[in-house]
């Protein structure tokens, strides 16, 4: 059987990767072959393109921005993505396309089309099976970042406004593509998060 690729989305502050580690967890204890992967990252190329893009001491521009994240896409899909799906594995992906289309491609202003151009090229076409998004009040997620301890990245610096404008982005793609996006409220404890994300993967089969 085929590999099943399943993304987590959602702003700054929605708990992707606390949900990320913990449906690895849960799928695993089900005997699934799963890998847990993050973007950018994954591998050494994209790894170094994370500091790059992150790093608040940089002035990137928009485009470049987006660039950046395509390209470290691009060499995920080729060494991991591709040959772990190939293999039937499911793959775990905290954030995928949907993170670049709602920031760069509405937050940064560049549009949603010529975002999704350049990551059909850096994908290969490649799209997920399912997308949880964590929908959060952006204010709520701002507050979940301050109570972190870490200092924040570049994009973690934006303003409210700018946050504000990617939670709507998600809502209008989770919006046109109900077959493949599961609403979650992330304002709910942790292990109510992970019960709704295995009910929302229910429909598609482990073995």
């Amino acid at each position: 059987m085929p590999g099943r690729l399943i993304t987590i989305e959602g702003i700054d502050g929605a708990g992707k990767s606390t949900l990320a580690v913990a449906l690895h967890d849960a799928l695993r204890r089900e005997g699934a072959p799963v890998l847990l992967l993050r973007e950018p990252g994954g591998v050494a190329l994209s790894e170094r393109l994370r500091a790059v893009v992150k790093d608040p001491a940089l002035r990137v521009d928009a485009a470049a921005e987006a660039l950046i994240y395509a390209a470290a896409r691009a060499q995920l899909v080729v060494e991991r993505l591709r040959p772990a799906l190939d293999a039937g594995e499911w793959v775990l992906l905290d954030r995928f396309v949907d993170s670049s289309l709602a920031y760069q491609g509405a937050g940064r202003g560049l549009g949603i089309a010529t975002v999704r151009a350049v990551n059909d090229l850096a994908t290969g076409g490649l799209e997920p099976d399912r997308t949880l998004l964590l929908r959060i009040d952006p204010t709520t997620g701002r507050a979940r970042q301050g109570v972190r301890g870490e200092s924040a990245d570049r994009l973690e610096q934006e303003p409210d406004a700018f946050f504000a404008t990617i939670a709507h982005a998600y809502d209008e793609l989770a919006a046109a593509e109900p077959d493949r996006f599961r609403v979650l409220d992330a304002s709910r404890g942790p292990h109510e998060v992970l019960q709704a994300a295995l009910g929302a993967l229910a429909d598609l089969p482990r073995t």
